[in-house]
């Protein structure tokens, strides 16, 4: 592939049965929000999106979601008096890119009308990465054999719904000849929007402009006499604001767009592709000799950038990103786990956004404990504004829509509250940011350590404590004791809070007095953490090296998943929910997971067995996308680079391939994460010490060179390795963050 190549995402031709997927992999944004990869002109059944951090309003059984906006792109086209559309006359030309290196996305099409008019349209939009609230807009209409008129509606939509929902209540607006503005509020959470917009136009002649002021939907038309080779330009400009943002969002909008008279689209674009030249040259990832890889990953990590908050510590990262309706813009352990590192170690800026999150957020985890009837905090397994559970608890099942699935993980699912103290501390011992860890996170570690302390029981016939009726991060089991994965988790939670006690009151006397009057904890309160960790079941054979990830897992029915080959569906579809929870399948490793997460607890032939016994039992493509890029560093770490490579690609391709036939609901942010951390932690093993970070790498073996950067303890360091004809040659450098 060319450079070009390598960084930007194609369609040609235009294939309408895959609508949906090329919504979801065309999203563009910039961390503010995102806009699905919808055409301006619409397409039947199309699935419209433009989704804004923290604009979440009520909805009835899955209790809030995350609002689609008013359409600020959609466009009216009219050639010579019939209606644009790629549903209709003759497609003669067509072709889509995504440009990963700054987020434009352009469409040119050559179409015929019925009538037989053939025009040449070439369609750019993009949201400033400069500047989060300035979203820009172009069209280009070039008449190929036909001299007529051109027609262009555009406005401000407020009529847009969420999945049918309509959330929005319109408030005012204004037009006038070449601008307009629209003010509307959400239903119950009372969030108010606001978007200002100015049109131009370059070129044509004879042009004529109007504004139409219907409700919720201000519109401006302009319409020109076109002849054949000449080319006239439509741009827009939208300013956006919400109360979230400042306390007058109709002023503010249109204070920006005033601010914007005389600055040229060209310009705005320019400081767009500055602001991502920078953001690339801290997280770019080099991998030389294998195209498809580079493209993909920078796919990835691209839908990871536009997805995150840079001036909002209130919002965090949903499971589907910012880039469709799947699961409602729900928070789940998702971003702690799996896309809290690639920012922790690239854009650690963005990493203490994200962990603020969960401290604006303790009250609901707080709330959750308290209704369940234990002190401390407890995360919810699904969040949203609040922090409170969001969890649906009926959905509709996949194999008959008529039917309804109790959803159990919001009531005992409780590894996440382990997940984010993880994350916190992982920042912590990254950053070396004492700073975050005495003002929230100490807090939240002690906080979550006290549910764990109060939910663990103790099994007098054992003698040890443990956690009975749980799920793991494995899904197909439901309703198990003893989870492998989250005992241990409890286990390192309640030891790394009781330690971290010990070294704010070494360190810094005077705050963590006033957090333990604060919360009214007490100096027994430690160790006994202590006491209740040192006697959690941590289930091991000591002769296998096996550990088995539930009470009971080693006697449920073993599958040879190879007999299934060629299948296309989970196994939870092919077998039924119940049918596969009485299997040893799993949706994915969480004895793995664990191994990778707290691998100073395990020696290397516990990694062996574990990952040769639990890898054959995975349903690798088509169970959790969480797993795949996990089970990739696993077998690096056991020395199966080639099984790695396998699993890489599954991760890589899961969204821009459609791999399990779901990217139509959302980019799969675990995914995308989990695929940084599979080259830094698996191919290049990067690993940390007391005396700094090495690496020991293991390419696979058409790799060429492997490079990117990453941050630790305030400095930034870089890491190229290349494959030479006796071993590795890894050059690194570092300089001071600025």
């Amino acid at each position: 592939m060319s450079f070009d190549q390598l960084w930007n995402i194609r369609e040609e031709p235009f294939e309408p049965t895959k609508l949906h997927h090329k919504e979801t992999i065309f999203t563009s944004g910039n961390g503010y929000l995102s806009m699905r990869g919808t055409f301006e002109e619409g397409y039947p059944g199309d699935r419209y999106a433009t989704l804004v951090h923290g604009v979440f309003d009520d909805i009835p059984l899955v209790f809030t979601e995350l609002v689609n906006i008013p359409s600020w792109f959609a466009l009216g086209i009219r050639i010579a008096g019939e209606r644009f559309s790629l549903a209709s006359g003759k497609i003669l030309r067509y072709r889509r890119w995504l440009r990963l290196r700054d987020g434009l996305l352009t469409r040119a099409v050559r179409w015929r009308s019925p009538a037989g008019c053939t025009v040449d349209l070439q369609f750019e939009r993009f949201a400033s990465l400069d500047d989060p609230h300035v979203l820009c807009q172009r069209l280009a209409v070039t008449p190929v054999d036909f001299s007529g008129e051109v027609q262009v509606q555009t406005g401000l939509d407020g009529r847009q719904d969420t999945l049918g929902f309509r959330h929005w209540v319109w408030i005012d607006q204004a037009i006038q000849e070449s601008s307009a503005w629209l003010h509307a509020r959400t239903r119950e959470t009372k969030i108010e929007l606001a978007m200002a917009m100015r049109v131009g136009i370059h070129g044509g002649h004879d042009l004529q402009q109007a504004g139409w002021d219907v409700e919720d939907h201000p519109t401006l038309s302009a319409s020109w006499m076109a002849e054949p080779g000449e080319t006239a330009v439509l741009e827009k400009i939208v300013c956006l604001y919400t109360s979230r943002d400042v306390d007058d969002p109709p002023r503010s909008a249109r204070e920006k767009l005033a601010k914007l008279v005389g600055i040229t689209w060209e310009a705005l674009a320019q400081a767009n592709q500055a602001a991502w030249a920078r953001e690339w040259e801290a997280c770019d990832v080099i991998i030389e000799g294998d195209d498809n890889a580079q493209l993909a990953l920078r796919f990835n990590l691209y839908q990871l950038l536009i997805a995150a908050p840079r001036q909002d510590g209130r919002v965090s990262i949903g499971a589907k990103t910012l880039s469709g309706f799947g699961y409602r813009g729900h928070v789940f352990w998702d971003t702690e786990i799996f896309m809290l590192p690639f920012f922790t170690f690239t854009r650690p800026e963005i990493a203490l956004n994200l962990l603020s999150y969960r401290c604006h957020t303790l009250p609901g985890a707080r709330r959750k404990a308290q209704l369940n009837g234990f002190p401390g905090a407890q995360y919810a397994w699904e969040s949203a504004a609040t922090g409170d559970e969001v969890t649906p608890v009926w959905v509709p099942d996949f194999n008959d829509p008529r039917a309804l699935v109790r959803i159990w993980c919001g009531d005992i699912e409780i590894h996440v509250s382990a997940d984010v103290a993880y994350a916190i501390r992982q920042y912590w011992k990254t950053s070396g940011d004492d700073g975050f860890m005495l003002v929230c996170g100490l807090e939240i570690i002690v906080e979550t350590a006290r549910f764990w302390a109060s939910r663990v029981e103790w099994n007098d016939e054992q003698s040890y404590y443990e956690f009975t009726d749980v799920i793991g991060p494995d899904e197909y089991h439901d309703h198990v004791d003893n989870n492998a994965y989250t005992n241990h988790m409890a286990h390192w939670h309640l030891t790394t809070a009781a330690n971290l006690l010990d070294w704010a009151a070494q360190n810094y006397v005077a705050e963590t007095e006033e957090l333990f009057q604060r919360i009214g904890i007490g100096p027994e309160e430690p160790e006994r953490w202590r006491q209740i960790a040192a006697q959690i079941y941590l289930p091991f054979d000591p002769d296998s090296r096996l550990i088995e990830q539930f009470d009971g897992y080693f006697q449920r029915r073993d599958l040879n998943l190879v007999e299934y080959g060629g299948r296309t569906r989970s196994m939870q579809a092919i077998l039924g929910i119940e049918g596969a929870s009485q299997t040893q399948v799993i949706k994915q490793p969480d004895v793995l997971m664990l191994l990778y997460l707290l691998p100073e607890m395990f020696d290397e032939r516990t990694f062996q067995a574990n990952y040769e016994y639990y890898n054959a039992r995975t349903d690798h493509t088509y169970g959790s996308s969480l797993g795949p890029a996990i089970q990739a560093i696993m077998a690096c770490k056991v020395g199966q680079v080639k099984e790695a490579y396998e699993h890489f690609l599954i991760s890589a391709h899961a969204d821009l391939y459609d791999v399990r036939g779901n990217a139509g609901d959302g980019i799969h942010g675990a995914s995308a994460g989990g695929l940084w951390q599979a080259l830094a932690f698996g191919f290049a093993r990067l690993e940390f010490n007391e005396e700094g970070w090495a690496v020991n790498p293991r390419l696979p073996e058409h790799w060429r060179c492997l490079a990117f950067k990453f941050y630790y303890r305030g400095e930034q360091h870089s890491v190229e390795i290349r494959r030479g004809d006796t071993g590795y040659e890894v050059r690194t450098s570092q300089k001071d963050q600025t």
